[in-house]
């Protein structure tokens, strides 16, 4: 692997791809700071070694040059995390950006205008690749959320840096991580996937058969698996698309010897509100009108038990509509569990941004083993998939 420490910045300036793509409030501040934290290691190393710091990233989906979009208003708060003056440059290409970059002393940071800004960003534009490739002597990789696209600034940039090129601490940090999940894991091994759709989570249960034993399965997706074999969801959510595909995980599952784990009991609301009446009710004997909207308390304990046993976990997805108070309980419960088993030694890995914003809400984020910063790109390496980001520093 193609490493920060591998290179010597001294002198150089090192052009970081980080991954800056924070949430603002109306009055465009930053409302959660956790992607500038992560790049933070990165940065204070190459600033350490006498280097500086050119940081490209994206924000938001802007349709051309929109102001609501630009990095300068994020640029206060990165110099607060830095804890050095971030100076910003107003584009990210053009004569403008040349002369910030001539200037830039050793120990400075300069932060360019949003990358997307430019349609050639995401098109993957050689020559706008060419064109960003002069404001560094060594090229750095440490956007992990955006390494499963093949844009400019995280696939195509690379070819121009033939040997100074490496991955910052933080995509090494994801890709090791995850690797101990895929590659080197610890039996027994359980995935837990929640989330709404199989379909968006065939990928990993196909790829990770052969890597796990257990494979506990909540939230709206497990309704497919329920009606599939014959039971009564009434309301609840549901893919009539892929009742086959059920059918076929839970058949593929079985011959492999890997033990799927479906809710027993549900709690069921008779609307889609937070203040809705609800019941505990059999996960397959929901009546019509009513729908299921987070675990019931036995499978919480049954969940709980397969959990505490595993030397490995993978968390992707919650178990209910854990936004809505009366349906959090059963995500906060396996939250305990996974917590518990962390202590116990297991390495816990959660990924996905419901799963991240969960662990989050309910303080779990600091009592395991590692929170991804990319869902998308975990994914993309859950299911077997190669990320162009990473290719790119390793051809």
């Amino acid at each position: 692997m193609k490493i920060l420490q591998k290179q010597n910045f001294k002198d150089k300036k090192a052009l970081i791809r980080v991954d800056f793509n924070v949430p603002l409030n109306e009055g465009q501040e930053v409302t959660d700071a956790t992607r500038i934290l992560a790049a933070k290691p990165t940065i204070d190393s190459i600033l350490k070694q006498g280097g500086s710091a050119v940081l490209m990233s994206h924000l938001g989906r802007p349709k051309g040059k929109d102001e609501i979009y630009s990095l300068k208003h994020i640029v206060a708060k990165v110099s607060e995390v830095l804890d050095v003056p971030v100076k910003f440059v107003s584009d990210c290409i053009g004569d403008e950006v040349k002369e910030a970059v001539a200037n830039l002393q050793s120990g400075e940071v300069l932060l360019l205008e949003n990358l997307r800004f430019y349609s050639e960003e995401k098109a993957g534009d050689l020559d706008f690749a060419k064109q960003l490739s002069q404001w560094g002597d060594i090229y750095v990789n440490d956007a992990f959320g955006t390494a499963h696209r093949t844009h400019a600034s995280t696939a195509i940039i690379a070819q121009f840096f033939p040997e100074a090129k490496c991955f910052g601490l933080l995509m090494e940090k994801e890709l090791v991580n995850i690797g101990k999940v895929l590659s080197d894991s610890k039996k027994p091994v359980t995935a837990i996937l929640g989330g709404a759709k199989i379909s968006s989570k065939i990928g990993v249960i196909e790829n990770i058969f052969d890597k796990v034993d257990h494979i506990i399965i909540g939230g709206g997706m497990a309704f497919t698996f329920i009606k599939a074999q014959g039971g009564q969801i009434g309301d609840s959510l549901c893919e009539d698309d892929n009742l086959d595909l059920a059918l076929d995980i839970l058949a593929k599952a079985k011959a492999q010897g890997v033990k799927i784990h479906l809710p027993l009991d549900v709690v069921i609301a008779d609307e889609f509100k937070k203040d809705a009446k609800t019941r505990i009710e059999a996960i397959d004997e929901i009546p019509d009108g009513w729908m299921g909207l987070d675990i019931g308390p036995k499978t919480e304990i049954g969940f709980s038990f397969i959990i505490m046993r595993s030397n490995t976990i993978l968390w992707n997805g919650p178990m209910g509509v854990f936004e809505m108070p009366k349906f959090s309980n059963g995500t906060q419960e396996l939250g305990h569990a996974v917590v518990d088993a962390t202590s116990d030694g297991a390495f816990t890995l959660v990924g996905g941004g419901d799963s991240v914003a969960a662990v989050k809400k309910y303080g779990f984020a600091d009592k395991v083993s590692y929170v991804s910063t990319g869902g998308g790109a975990m994914l993309e390496l859950l299911e077997g998939k190669e990320l162009p980001g990473v290719l790119a520093i390793e051809s």
